[in-house]
């Protein structure tokens, strides 16, 4: 049984999992499936990596900005928050979409 149990008045029940989310490149059409093929897209915007941070995390910056990007570096582990997380970064560029 996937799903996640809720507990409202007094009963618990199962809810159905929760579609998952992928990142899309809206230029391009397509679901960033690894951090490679996110990193190159990000370099072409101006991000750039940073190496400065914590070692658990891949961290991008921009030049003209003091905006940070930072992710998990198991991709695994990357979920929705890190997505929209880019996408406000990024107007325009990418969209979180329900699979």
């Amino acid at each position: 049984m996937s799903g996640v149990w809720v507990f409202n008045n007094g009963v618990y029940r199962l809810e159905s999992s929760p579609k998952r989310r992928v990142l899309v490149h809206l230029a391009s059409g397509e679901a960033v499936s690894s951090y490679s093929s996110l990193e190159n897209i990000l370099r072409d915007l101006g991000w750039e990596r940073y190496f400065g941070g914590d070692p658990d995390l891949y961290q991008y910056h921009k030049q003209s900005s003091i905006d940070l990007i930072s992710l998990p570096k198991d991709f695994s582990k990357f979920c929705s928050v890190h997505m929209y997380y880019i996408v406000v970064k990024n107007p325009n560029v990418f969209h979180v979409r329900d699979m």
